[in-house]
């Protein structure tokens, strides 16, 4: 937890693998903890063609049965549908928007949010941003995106600054 908040969490990213990777992990977080999640991202990342979306667009039902048996990742059938399912819907936004990373930076006008939080308790689970980007991902078929998991999203590819004030890491991603 410790690395990946030191050098991951809340840095501006750009590259849609990345993107994709973080929607199928914080999907799968859903109900669990974040620590349960980042154990098993290796294998989420063996189960899931490196976060490959044009790769597990084209997985099967048969694939699917298999990975609700594989212990290297969270084995929820719905949340693997989901997968797969937003795999699809992502190559969708890429088709019309160039890029997913051009698609989702727009809901915050192409610059990070830079939040002040003092405490934990100052962290919000939701935005206006993240309850319209969830909003939108919906429309264009994607599933498990709800608000409170596209602010996780947020959070992690950095459209969204949560570090504590007192962080070494708030102004750091500030300058990325």
């Amino acid at each position: 937890m410790t690395a990946y908040h030191d050098s991951e969490w809340g840095v501006p990213a750009h590259d849609d693998r990345t993107h994709f990777e973080f929607l199928v992990l914080e999907a799968a977080q859903a109900g669990l903890s974040w620590a349960i999640v980042l154990k098993k991202r290796e294998g989420y990342r063996r189960a899931f063609s490196e976060f490959d979306p044009a790769k597990v667009a084209r997985y099967t039902p048969a694939r699917i049965e298999k990975l609700t048996a594989d212990p290297g990742i969270v084995r929820n059938r719905m949340k693997i549908q989901a997968a797969v399912q937003n795999a699809r819907a992502f190559l969708a936004v890429q088709q019309t928007f160039g890029s997913f990373d051009a698609y989702c930076w727009r809901f915050v006008d192409g610059r990070p949010r830079v939040n002040r939080p003092k405490t934990g308790a100052g962290i919000p689970a939701t935005s206006p941003e993240s309850d319209a980007f969830s909003k939108d991902l919906k429309t264009r078929g994607f599933a498990f995106v709800g608000s409170t998991i596209v602010y996780a999203h947020m959070q992690a590819v950095g459209m969204v600054n949560d570090h504590l004030v007192r962080c070494f890491r708030y102004r750091e991603t500030q300058r990325k």
